[in-house]
């Protein structure tokens, strides 16, 4: 598969910002930095609450876009990786959110214009990406707590900014109102399995899994996913794993089991359950059904990562 060529020989950029850059000095700060990165190819694009990002997308690429860059978080890459797959124009990730965890992986920098520079001197390289009912994930997609933790955050969010050390209450709020954990059914690569647990955590993010020093990093170069079941049965055991993870000291076997598989589907005992994907949520009908995307998604990586990963 010939990937296709990056913005470097070509110059018409499309940077697409999140809703919420704009209204943020910092983001604007920063994107303007970045669009000076780029060149003058560049162009922004800004998409509205509520709005379909597939048209952003599809505008941006009727307009001549050779490249498309999301700029904001995992949730801004997530969609516009959305759009892309099965696409020849590459895509790359201009990190403005909390974790950034997509962009960190590609090691990219966090300052704009070094960001920029390293897509423009970067090239492209196919993967393949998760899909749970239809929609595609960069990074993880979870059931259990951890889709409770994001409700509460956004919450707070509301109340009190876009913050790290509030994005880390939610998760104490959360944990207090722990009631007991999930009934699931499991069906990975044909093996049945019946478990309870507060969180079942599906990854295809080899560097969030290197973060809080999980295994599972091997599954993922593999090309399948890291499926972790958190052990836990009450709030204590809730808050003695969080401790373990900030100090990447969790075990398997002991905090958390680890299944490989390439494809996954998951039933709770609930109709309708809340469903996190890359800091995203939302509530839907089950079963949740976990497969690879049968076309590639085309992403820019900088030099020293391509060849990291060639190696």
């Amino acid at each position: 598969m010939n990937p296709p060529k990056t913005a470097l020989r070509h110059h018409a950029v499309a940077i697409i910002a999140n809703p919420s850059s704009g209204t943020n000095a910092n983001d604007e700060e920063a994107i303007s930095r970045a669009l000076d990165g780029l060149g003058e190819g560049a162009r922004l694009y800004r998409w509205s609450p509520g709005a379909d990002i597939t048209d952003t997308v599809k505008q941006a690429l009727d307009d001549g876009a050779e490249l498309v860059v999301a700029a904001g978080g995992d949730g801004t890459a997530m969609a516009v990786a959305g759009a892309l797959v099965g696409q020849e124009v590459p895509m790359a990730v201009l990190p403005l959110g909390t974790f950034n965890f997509f962009a960190r992986g590609l090691q990219l920098s966090e300052d704009p214009k070094q960001a920029a520079i390293e897509i423009r001197e970067g090239e492209a390289h196919a993967i393949r990406v998760g899909m749970v009912n239809g929609q595609v994930f960069l990074n993880n997609a979870s059931l259990g707590i951890y889709p409770a933790i994001l409700k509460a955050r956004e919450d707070i969010y509301a109340r009190w900014g876009r913050r790290r050390i509030v994005a880390h209450w939610s998760v104490v709020r959360t944990f207090f109102r722990f009631q007991r954990p999930m009934h699931l059914r499991l069906r990975t690569d044909g093996l049945d399995m019946a478990r309870r647990t507060p969180l079942v955590f599906v990854a295809r993010s080899a560097y969030q899994l290197d973060t809080f020093g999980l295994d599972g990093t091997e599954v993922i170069s593999e090309d399948g996913f890291a499926v972790l079941i958190a052990k836990g049965e009450s709030r204590r055991d809730l808050f003695r794993l969080a401790w373990r993870l900030v100090r990447k000291q969790a075990q398997r076997g002991r905090d958390y089991d680890l299944l490989a598989a390439r494809e996954v589907e998951i039933s709770t005992a609930q109709r309708r359950t809340l469903l996190a994907f890359d800091g995203e949520k939302r509530r839907l009908e089950g079963p949740f059904t976990f497969s690879m995307t049968s076309e590639p998604l085309w992403i820019v990586a900088p030099p020293a990562a391509g060849k990291e990963e060639a190696a």
